[in-house]
This record gives structure tokens, C-alpha cells and sequence, in this order.
């Protein structure tokens, strides 16, 4: 199954159920989405369940606020993650909040999905990772997708839920062919052991898994047998899982997309500092996107985030620095 339609499965299925949940922003409905997430859905359910919206995330996601507010459970689509700063105040001050000021009388079954990451070309002001904004704000669940399977059931719940969650997707993921199956008693916040390991434990998540599962063949080669975990959650963090694979591994890697200063690969270390201090051998390894904005030349936007090659030379070089 195509990642994005593992989250259109999601949507179409969860509007199928109950005809609170609607979907709105930008092209979702006749033109079936900017990355065709939406593709369908228009045609039965028509304009007063899946909404265009104007150019306007500040009024996509404050109407979703009221709507959900009054009832609706809205699914509110941002074109990319760098507009959702138009849209912070409603997803700050509201969203995450009121349930709390209200004492419970106020419910907020709102979803807010949109993509990050670097993509093609799209230059700074369309390639950024804002996952850092949004998880250090409480109130609320901040879910990042990498697969087809997660991304269907983690949307459902996403969904059904009534707190507002952060549906963070990737743009280079809506094309990829993957595996999808079934899963009875899902854990949105539970990470993914993607391969099991003896020597080194590597924390990844969105694109970065598959960069990651590219280097751990060169890093296999060089005798080194990895274990991948992908966070899956990113507010809460499964911290659990991480211990129980550091506890193991003894060494740990941290790979992001978003820019290493204050991105969530630093929240990551300082609660992996907290629980797992005496179960380390080395310092943990940050290898993470540069701070600078993401340029627009290719040959650039590459040197700026990691790599599969990038990521293998990195964790050598740390290996021999430390001497393990």
C-alpha cells in the first residue's frame, strides 16, 4: 500500500463511522489534495464534510478549534509544516489548552496533519521540521508516521481521540510503496523495534528511518549489527523501549532531519541522560541537520541534512573517537 493511501484508507474509513469527522484545508476536496491524501473523499461526502478552504491557516485551524469545540471531530490539513506558523496561535493558546481551562467540560477531538521535511528543491521556506514547537507544548500528543502501517492506525486513533493531536507526516513519503498490515490492540505511543541488535542502538524517525535502514547495511559490512528503533510518538516519548535497548546495546545514536540545535534529538538526549546514564559506554551521537535554512541548490540541500552515507562515516568516526 502507498503511504498516502494508508492515511486516506484512515480518513475514508473514520467518515465511513460517524459523521462528525470532516476534513478541511487547502485542495482537500475537488482536487483530492495537494500529495492526494484526500483523493476521493469529495465525491461521497461531498463540500459540507470535505471543505476547501481558502489560503488561510490561521482560519483552517480556528475554525477547527470551534468546530470541535461544538461537537465535530475535524481533520485539518496544513500544506507544510512551515505554514503551520501562521496557524500557532489557535494550535497554542486553544487547542492544547482549553480542555485543561475548562476544567474537562471542553473536549478537542481535532487532528492536525501536515508534512515536514526536506523534499525536492522546495527551498527554506517549504523543507523545515517544526516537530520541536509542537512537543514542548503541553496539551499536546505529537505523532510522527513513517510507515503505512502506523500511519493508517495512529490516524484512526488520531481521530477517534479527544485531544488534539499533531499528525506529522513526510513529503518524500506520500509515493513510497509499503508494507501494510493489520494490528489488533495498537499503541500509538509505543516505538518500533525495526531491527533488533546487539552492538549499537539508533533512534530515528519519519524519513529518517529509511536512511538509517540504508546505512545499517553498510554498517553491517563493517561488522557493526545495529538496532533501529523509530519513536513513532514523539509527545509522549517511549522512553521505555529506548532504555530497555540501550540497556543492551550500551551505546546509542540519535538520527533527525530537523536542525540540531533545540531539535527533538536534544529532548531525546537529556531523557536518555535522566534514565539511562549507567547503561553507557560513550556519549550519545547527535548526527542531525545543519543550522542553517535548507537551500535550494540539490547539491546543498544534501550537504545540509543527513545521509546514508553521512550517517555510516559519522557513527564510524564516533566509534574510533571513543574507542568501542
Amino acid at each position: 500500500m502507498l503511504y498516502r493511501e494508508a492515511l486516506n484508507k484512515a480518513i475514508d474509513e473514520c467518515m465511513a463511522e460517524d459523521e462528525s469527522v470532516i476534513i478541511l484545508g487547502e485542495d482537500v476536496g475537488r482536487y483530492g489534495g495537494s500529495y492526494r491524501v484526500s483523493e476521493g473523499l469529495f465525491s461521497k461526502y461531498g463540500e459540507k464534510r470535505v471543505i476547501d478552504t481558502p489560503i488561510a491557516e490561521l482560519s483552517i485551524v480556528g475554525n477547527s478549534v470551534g468546530m470541535a469545540i461544538a461537537g465535530l471531530r475535524p481533520i485539518a490539513e496544513i500544506m507544510t509544516e512551515n505554514f503551520s506558523l501562521l496557524a500557532m496561535d489557535p494550535v497554542i493558546n486553544h487547542a492544547a489548552k482549553l480542555r485543561y481551562m475548562s476544567g474537562g467540560k471542553i473536549t478537542m477531538p481535532l487532528v492536525v496533519r501536515m508534512p515536514g521535511g526536506v523534499s525536492r528543491q522546495l527551498a527554506a521556506q517549504h523543507s523545515e521540521s517544526y516537530e520541536n514547537l509542537f512537543t514542548s507544548t503541553p496539551g499536546l500528543i505529537v505523532l510522527s508516521a513513517s510507515n503505512a502501517t502506523y500511519a493508517y492506525h495512529a490516524l484512526k486513533w488520531a481521530i477517534k481521540s479527544n485531544d488534539p493531536v499533531i499528525f506529522l507526516e513526510h513529503e518524500l513519503l506520500y509515493p513510497m510503496e509499503m508494507e501494510f498490515k493489520e494490528i489488533e490492540n495498537f499503541d500509538p505511543f509505543k516505538a518500533e523495534v525495526v531491527k533488533e541488535g546487539k552492538d549499537l542502538t539508533i533512534i530515528t524517525y519519519l524519513k529518517m528511518r529509511y536512511d538509517v535502514l540504508e546505512a545499517e547495511k553498510e554498517l553491517s559490512k563493517a561488522g557493526i549489527d545495529a538496532e533501529i528503533i523509530d519513536l513513532n510518538s514523539l509527545r509522549p516519548l517511549d522512553i521505555e523501549t529506548i532504555a530497555k535497548s540501550i540497556k543492551k546495546t550500551k551505546k546509542c545514536v540519535i538520527v533527525e532531519e530537523d536542525h540540531k540545535t533545540g531539535g527533538m534529538g536534544a529532548e531525546v538526549v537529556s531523557q536518555i541522560m535522566e534514565n539511562c546514564f549507567y547503561d553507557l559506554d560513550a556519549p550519545v551521537l547527535r548526527i542531525a541537520g545543519e543550522d542553517v535554512p535548507i537551500p535550494y541548490n540539490r547539491k546543498l540541500e544534501l550537504s545540509t541534512i543527513p545521509t546514508p552515507d553521512k550517517i555510516v562515516s559519522k557513527i564510524l568516526d564516533w566509534k574510533a573517537q571513543n574507542g568501542i
